[in-house]
């Protein structure tokens, strides 16, 4: 017997719900009229082990005047089923009292950043995100819900409640999902149900004209307006009636005059009576994700992980010193400037090679040396050796080549200052001297090697820091667009997640899709 998906109608009945759950749930804000997009975002909700309780609520102060409120489709038996077989926990229908008691004008109303309207559908919906995020702040609170799953088709709703969360300083975690499109290329939308079959042909241009400058931006143009006069152009041709086409920094939602390494094209058309709204993101090469800091602070860990969960390739551009730094020791070489380093840098053939699940070998002359360069006796001379002016061109140089496709995340002392700084995130993953320590000493006793006192290996990390910072070439410093992360009492898994949730806000999961990268796990 099938046991149909509670269906909770008042805040008390909501209130018990939760109160037999072990966890908080996870939150999935509809407006109902359900369709396959938001079955995705139902089963990637449950694809997080929690409950997961969806929200039907047409919410009227979202909506401006002469908008489609009193006409917005409303199914909830059908939305009911669809639920329940995404793999709902429950859903929640409230009444609109329950949300807004004094009456929707009679709450507080949460005003988003002005930057991230003042482009897009902002200008054209004044009060639309205002109540968005009214609403969504409502839920959150009344629901208990600690993971809010959202959709990308509507990006700046997406970076609206992103600013809520973090301003506000709510403990809930944001996941997106990437935009789900039919056989037209037109996003689901519940609508689509407002087009006739004629008016549907008719709106598969949107997304045609979308894709056609996407190429185009492969291809070398780059100039913003030149971008968004192609898109305007192929939309009037087509019959629609443009609202706006602009091209804007994903993460600020600001215009580009020229497209960079990745930007965010954005259209609104009607189609009759129907307002329709898409983007693609421009990419003139695959993101890349330079994670810096001192010496002990885990990077090499993190950024090996990080790009397991985002499908990129790890660069480890540290193996790329240590090798360089066996290579002279190897050939009885003093780690100084001169025709020898010269000469030796030209002769050693280092290079990278892919092993199939993201990692690479480090090889010399043909030979891997992975594991060979891990030793103690690299360890203490690598700084050193990374201080040379000849041996940091000759690996700048290298790392380059490695990442002009992108595609990477990497880490070191100057990825985000030297070597890519264009990257799409910049991590300056630090740590305290004593929990470095404690890390060094771990580590070297996992491995089965001699574990130094903490006083001597507080000297040696602190001694690396120091000359790391003076050194005249490339000093570790953290770039003036980083993202500091202090990861003293924080798991592995939980700064992996924050930089993958950092990396979701600048790049959307379909442009990392159309990178060949992976959906980063729930």
């Amino acid at each position: 017997m099938v046991v149909p998906l509670p269906l909770l109608r008042r805040l008390a009945e909501l209130q018990a719900w939760r109160r037999s759950l072990g966890e908080p749930p996870v939150l999935v804000p509809t407006m109902g009229a359900l369709h396959g997009a938001h079955g995705d975002l139902i089963a990637a909700a449950a694809a997080t082990g929690r409950p997961v309780l969806v929200t039907v609520f047409v919410n009227r102060i979202q909506f401006g005047p002469g908008e489609d409120f009193d006409r917005y489709p409303r199914s909830l038996d059908a939305d009911r089923a669809l639920a329940a077989a995404a793999g709902a926990t429950a859903l929640w229908a409230p009444a609109e009292a329950d949300l807004y008691p004094l009456g929707p004008d009679g709450h507080l109303q949460l005003e988003p950043p002005l930057p991230l309207v003042r482009h897009l559908c902002g200008p054209g919906r004044p009060g639309h995100f205002r109540g968005v995020a009214t609403v969504v702040s409502r839920l959150l609170a009344l629901s208990g819900a600690t993971t809010l799953v959202l959709g990308e088709k509507d990006w700046q709703q997406l970076q609206v409640l992103r600013a809520m969360v973090r301003d506000l300083g709510l403990p809930v975690r944001l996941l997106p999902c990437p935009t789900r499109r039919g056989p037209d290329g037109l996003p689901f939308s519940s609508r689509n149900s407002y087009l006739s079959e004629a008016e549907r042909q008719q709106a598969a241009a949107l997304p045609r004209a979308l894709a056609a400058a996407a190429a185009a931006g492969r291809a070398g143009r780059q100039d913003g307006a030149g971008l968004e006069d192609q898109v305007r152009h192929d939309l009037e041709q087509a019959g629609l009636q443009v609202e706006y086409v602009q091209l804007v920094d994903p993460l600020l939602l600001q215009p580009l005059d020229q497209l960079r390494s990745l930007g965010l094209l954005a259209a609104a058309v009607r189609c009759g009576t129907t307002r329709l709204i898409d983007h693609r993101s421009l990419m003139t090469r695959a993101p890349i994700v330079a994670i810096d800091g001192p010496a002990g602070a885990g990077k090499s860990t993190v950024t090996r992980a990080v790009a397991r969960q985002l499908g990129l390739i790890h660069l480890d551009t540290g193996a790329m010193y240590r090798a360089v730094t066996w290579w002279l020791q190897r050939r009885g070489l003093a780690p100084q400037e001169g025709p020898e380093l010269q000469a030796a840098l030209e002769g050693c053939g280092l290079r990278l090679e892919p092993r199939g699940d993201r990692e690479q070998e480090v090889l010399i002359g043909g030979v891997t040396v992975t594991e060979a360069i891990r030793t103690a006796e690299v360890t203490a001379a690598v700084s050193t050796v990374a201080a040379l002016p000849g041996v940091r061109t000759y690996l700048t140089a290298l790392q380059r080549r490695y990442g002009e496709t992108g595609g990477v995340v990497a880490e070191g002392r100057d990825i985000g200052t030297a070597v890519f700084p264009d990257a799409e995130l910049k991590i300056f993953l630090t740590a305290s001297v004593a929990e470095r320590v404690r890390r060094r000493q771990a580590d070297l006793q996992e491995r089965g090697l001699p574990v130094p006192a903490a006083e001597q290996l507080t000297l040696e990390i602190e001694d690396r820091d120091t000359r790391d910072a003076g050194r005249a070439v490339a000093p570790l410093r953290r770039a003036d667009d980083a993202v500091e992360l202090v990861s003293d009492g924080l798991t592995i898994d939980a700064v992996v997640e924050r930089i993958v949730d950092l990396f979701r806000e600048r790049v959307p999961v379909e442009a990392l899709l159309r990178a060949g990268g992976e959906p980063p796990a729930p």
